[in-house]
């Protein structure tokens, strides 16, 4: 099991940087029904793996000029708000309730990428006036704030967000999403500081097979037919989200 959740981990960070969102939310997943690990301490584990194989990702992106920093700082810096303030009132939540949480979002993902998020069907932002600079942070602050629940980077929601409300093109927001959300999970990770010891050699050796994943993505990122592989990934996702809810059904 050990071995597969490694395999695992490549294909977390393949799809990190080819979809610039999405992969992240099967890790703590892995941690959990594959390695075995508590679900507290798989949401703090996942937390470092998501936000350092986003960063070699977005260090990748930024030099092929896909990074919007100027949007990216706002949008992660409120982000990274609600990810401390979430991870920090986590505490109160059972494990149970968090992998309920986390099913109900994977579903969110699967959908999105199933049916596409609204405004990203065509591939670029189709030239309209971006949205008001709240609504834009409200959204980075609750992206934020699932991240400190369920430790997940938030991609999935990240990227729609600024091809609808930032008016990025689509390509220049797979980059951007993973710079947001290395700074998401660095938030979300210090405010789960309260779950106790870290595993720090399942971590390092996840995060490093994750990296080799996301190098191979970012380079593949325009030779696959994303909306393939978006579609085969969505399903992996309904999948995962019908065990999750259906061994944490108790919550309801």
């Amino acid at each position: 099991m050990v071995a597969l959740g490694y395999v695992l981990a490549f294909v977390i960070g393949l799809t990190l940087g080819m979809l610039g969102g999405g992969g992240s939310i099967l890790t703590v997943p892995v941690f959990v029904y594959v390695l075995g690990i508590d679900p507290k301490l798989a949401i703090a584990m996942s937390l470092p793996v998501v936000g350092t194989t986003s960063l070699v990702g977005a260090i990748g992106h930024w030099r092929a000029g896909n990074v919007r920093v100027r949007t990216a700082l706002p949008f992660g810096l409120v982000a990274m708000a609600g990810a401390f303030t979430a991870a920090r009132l986590s505490v109160r939540l059972a494990g149970r309730t968090q992998l309920f949480v986390l099913g109900t979002t994977m579903l969110v993902a699967a959908t999105f990428m199933l049916v596409g998020a609204p405004g990203t069907r065509g591939g670029d932002a189709g030239g309209a006036k971006p949205a008001p600079l709240p609504l834009f942070l409200a959204v980075g602050f609750a992206v934020g704030g699932l991240t400190g629940v369920i430790g997940i980077g938030g991609g999935f929601l990240i990227v729609p967000a600024l091809v609808v409300l930032a008016q990025v093109p689509m390509r220049q927001a797979v980059g951007t999403s993973l710079l947001v959300i290395t700074m998401n999970s660095l938030a979300g990770f210090a405010g789960q500081a309260h779950v106790g010891e870290i595993p720090l050699g399942v971590v390092i050796t996840f995060t490093i097979i994750a990296i080799g994943g996301i190098l191979v993505g970012t380079r593949l990122v325009r030779s696959v037919k994303q909306a393939a592989l978006k579609r085969a990934f969505a399903v992996l996702l309904l999948v995962i989200a019908v065990l999750l809810l259906w061994q944490n059904r108790g919550m309801l």
